[in-house]
């Protein structure tokens, strides 16, 4: 490995152990030595504003596990409110240090191919072109920080990865730089020109071939921000409404990607609705969020995912009866776009396996009504747009307790008022210093109520409340 790599990936170690601890004190300028200033401000496109996104686990979606079997679920995710459909990646998965019987999709032999195992590239196109007549985006799930054992490039370009005084090449590290049981994946040398330019052009060829949207990108933390500003430039080029999403927790990476993960919310989210914090622990979070993020950078939010469900358990198991409320803030909180994984809208209670197939079971109890009402909230209402255009948060103070949160979002036409109850009894939570007293509609029942400077507002135990106006 060089020591500029080394240099670069401790430097962004370093402040995500900084973001860990929730300090807001701006990096040292010699974190972003290696890194170029983008040339203007992001441009969100358009359509992302009030968007929602959908994370598609090919593999196990249906029983045939194919692009094909699941172009026929489309129509259903526009009626649930989706508007961006993400796929895991489909290309060729590496036979060398393969992990199980069919592998990880994160181990690519072939960046410019569609792996038989899940259809053609024709099967793929088809999935584009459908999702766009449902009005719908496609991101293809990118992985940029490394490559199978056996991808081409390991024997034709071995500079192009990172190597041991003896020549071999390392395992991949993590967005952090510590060693990992990666064992399926070499590490790539961003060092190298030569990688940079065929790693946009790959990208490229997906946008050129395919007509995608953009990318969800693996481990960019792990990638030199540098060469997502360049990647950036040259896919906007040709795409000038491109959507990228970071796949790590770095306010430095908005420079180039639209939106990154709302890790440190997901962990807060998790701990808030087993009992183990406080709600008081959100005003510091959005707080931070201001301070280290600014106004329009979009945070990706979630109670689960392909990571979440195989390793650390479904939302049932990590968040119980409170897996809906956390939700309920994911959608609502400000600068979130709200994720739903693969199953969530049919109570998936498994924990998918990763490395061999394991079908969703698609027959549990529908949760699409909550889902689909969330989703139309956030298209509908001004106050919880994506970014600046959304409206700014405020803590509505309550008797609550600890387990008991609300806050009100607005903006001039519009005001939208949230509050969750993580306890295990109903509360009639009384609040002061309504600054919007009005009449208002509860989102989830369609009834009106009345909501005074001063008053009180009911929330059912493990349950929510959202009224607008």
């Amino acid at each position: 490995m060089t020591r500029a790599r080394l240099r670069a990936l401790a430097a962004r170690g370093a402040l995500l152990a900084t973001l860990a601890v929730g300090a807001c004190a701006p990096a040292p300028s010699t974190v972003a030595a290696r890194q170029r200033p983008a040339p203007s401000a992001l441009v969100h496109p358009a359509w992302s504003r009030h968007a929602v996104i959908y994370e598609v686990n090919l593999r196990q979606y249906t029983p045939e596990g194919t692009l094909a079997a699941f172009q026929r679920h489309l129509p259903r995710l526009r009626l649930l409110g989706v508007d961006v459909v993400w796929l895991m990646p489909v290309q060729p998965i590496g036979k060398k240090n393969r992990k199980g019987t069919l592998g990880s999709y994160y181990s690519i032999a072939d960046y410019t191919a569609v792996n038989p195992a899940l259809g053609t590239l024709a099967d793929f196109r088809s999935v584009v072109r459908a999702a766009h007549v449902q009005g719908m985006r496609v991101l293809l799930d990118w992985v940029p920080n490394h490559t199978a054992f056996d991808h081409p490039w390991t024997v034709e370009h071995r500079d192009w990865y990172v190597t041991r005084a003896d020549g071999t090449i390392i395992n991949a590290r993590d967005n952090e730089n510590h060693d990992t049981d990666w064992t399926d994946v070499a590490e790539l040398n961003y060092d190298n020109p030569a990688l940079r330019r065929a790693m946009i052009g790959a990208m490229r060829w997906w946008v050129d071939s395919t007509g995608i949207d953009g990318f969800r990108c693996d481990v960019a933390g792990g990638v030199p921000t540098d060469f997502w500003i360049d990647a950036r430039r040259a896919l906007a080029a040709v795409k000038p409404d491109l959507f990228l999403l970071a796949e790590a927790e770095d306010p430095r990476l908005h420079v180039a990607f639209d939106m990154t993960y709302g890790w440190e919310l997901h962990h807060l989210l998790n701990d808030l609705a087993s009992g183990k914090r406080s709600t008081a622990a959100l005003d510091a979070y959005v707080a931070r969020e201001d301070s280290l993020y600014g106004p329009d950078a979009y945070r990706m939010y979630f109670t689960s995912n392909h990571d979440e469900n195989s390793w650390n358990g479904t939302e049932f198991e990590r968040m119980g009866a409170n897996h809906l409320p956390a939700f309920v803030l994911a959608a609502t909180l400000r600068g979130g776009m709200p994720l739903l994984y693969t199953g969530q809208e049919a109570s998936l209670h498994e924990r998918l396996r990763f490395f061999e197939k394991d079908t969703v079971d698609w027959s549990g109890p529908s949760l699409a009504p909550f889902y689909h009402a969330l989703f139309d909230l956030k298209h509908r209402e001004a106050a919880l747009a994506n970014g600046a255009s959304g409206g700014a948060q405020t803590t509505l103070r309550t008797s609550g307790g600890d387990r008991v949160y609300a806050f009100v979002r607005a903006t001039d036409a519009n005001t939208v008022v949230t509050a969750v109850n993580f306890g295990d009894a109903p509360v009639a939570a009384t609040y002061r210093d309504f600054a919007r007293p009005g009449l208002y509609t509860d989102w989830f029942s369609g009834a009106t109520e009345s909501l005074a400077a001063q008053g009180t507002i009911e929330i059912p135990a493990h349950g929510y409340r959202v009224l607008a106006r």
